[in-house]
């Protein structure tokens, strides 16, 4: 029967600390890292174990002298044996790593100069702001939030950061465009793509949510299908959701699709208009008050975020009815599934009895996705109307006369 000679070995111990400082790391970033503490009972061999494998057990204790002596900071316990058949022994029993700085270097070389990057960075943002009225507690928790983002970024961003926040906190309602900052190396590219961090601090900072930044309106694709419905003639405007919730109309169907190509195939109906949903920005929607006058028809792709964003609609607008996110559309195009790249969590309680079934069997087949513009045309569109029909209490529509919209 073969026995494992010493329960820890040094790697073993190594990984353990690589895993505390994987999972510690932002917040020792936020406290200082001082306080932080990890204790490993290293479980010798017994003396039997010993006798079994006389060369491991050897090994294993001398390994461990290796590390001791090596380390000043790894603080090894050496206990005394009396064993009957091999004689008194003594052997290591537990390590203890003080602090952050001695977990990080002996977890390796790579995850302490990680550890040391994200350290030195968090205690510049402390300095940086030290003059302002911040909370202690809101800045560490800000650091330990974006303690990745401060730790990946480039030497020259993270300059670029801690120059955008002290400047934003020092004008805290300029009103100004992204592209109007004068901090150098700042553009409306690189604010988008760091805006979480930028968020984060300056929050903590100012104690304001606001950056005073004049943003960027909130757009909306509408395609009126119904001439009568144009505003000004207008067939497709794209316009913030607070400049279309003004139009004085009154549809009696509401498209909404995720699939643009979808939306400029749409033909001419009386009383509808389609709109481009946006993904998860579909909340927004139910700022727009002529939608909620009507009867909304959400079509998107056959996924889990398909069924989410159907999900988050209705938590903004009532009356909406999904169309073609059903087992049996799903199961008529089986041919057609890819692999979703990455699936949406969680329940959706808003969703019919019928749409829990379809994303129940979209779960069940490995998370695969339909996706909208794979159905085709003339297998989609009878159902697209045929439901605006029923909305308006029409028996039928003739197809013969639903154009293209110009």
């Amino acid at each position: 029967m073969a026995v494992r000679i010493g329960r820890v070995s040094v790697a073993d111990a190594r990984a353990r600390a690589l895993k505390r400082v994987l999972a510690d790391q932002r917040t020792w970033a936020a406290t200082g890292g001082d306080d932080a503490r990890l204790e490993i009972v290293l479980h010798p061999p017994t003396e039997r174990e010993a006798l079994i494998d006389q060369a491991a057990a050897i090994a294993w204790v001398q390994a461990w002298q290796s590390a001791d002596a090596a380390d000043a900071t790894l603080e090894v316990t050496w206990g005394g044996r009396q064993w009957s058949r091999v004689g008194a022994q003594t052997v290591p029993e537990r390590c203890l790593l003080r602090g952050a700085d001695a977990i990080a270097a002996f977890a390796g070389t790579a995850p302490v100069r990680e550890w040391r990057v994200l350290r030195d960075r968090a205690a510049r943002v402390r300095g940086a702001f030290a003059d302002h009225p911040a909370s202690t507690d809101a800045l560490a928790a800000a650091i330990r939030t974006h303690g990745r983002a401060l730790q990946q970024l480039a030497e020259s961003d993270f300059t670029t950061l801690l120059q955008a926040v002290a400047w934003l906190v020092e004008h805290p309602a300029s009103g100004w465009r992204i592209r109007q900052l004068p901090i150098r190396g700042i553009d409306t590219k690189w604010l988008e793509g760091h805006r979480s961090v930028v968020e984060g601090l300056h929050s903590a900072v100012s104690g304001r949510l606001s950056l005073g930044l004049l943003e960027a309106p909130n757009l909306v694709r509408v395609r009126f299908l119904d001439p009568a419905l144009r505003p000004g003639g207008l067939c497709d405007v794209i316009a913030p959701v607070e400049e279309l919730a003004v139009l004085d109309i009154v549809p009696s169907v509401v498209f909404v699709f995720e699939n643009l190509e979808t939306m400029f195939a749409m033909p001419a109906l009386p009383g509808a208009v389609v709109v481009h949903g946006g993904g998860y920005a579909v909340p927004r929607l139910g700022g727009i008050p002529w939608i909620h006058g009507g009867r909304v028809i959400y079509w998107g792709d056959l996924d889990s975020d398909g069924f989410a964003i159907l999900h988050a609609l209705r938590s903004g607008c009532t009356n909406v009815t999904s169309v073609l996110m059903d087992e049996e559309t799903l199961l008529a195009y089986r041919d057609l599934w890819v692999p979703e790249p990455k699936t949406a969590a969680g329940t959706h309680p808003m969703l019919t009895v019928d749409e829990q079934q379809a994303l129940a069997r979209i779960r069940s087949e490995g998370n695969v996705r339909l996706e909208q513009e794979r159905i085709a045309w003339g297998y989609a569109l009878p159902k697209l109307v045929s439901a605006a029909g029923e909305g308006r209490g029409r028996k039928s529509v003739d197809f013969a006369n639903a154009l293209p919209v110009t």
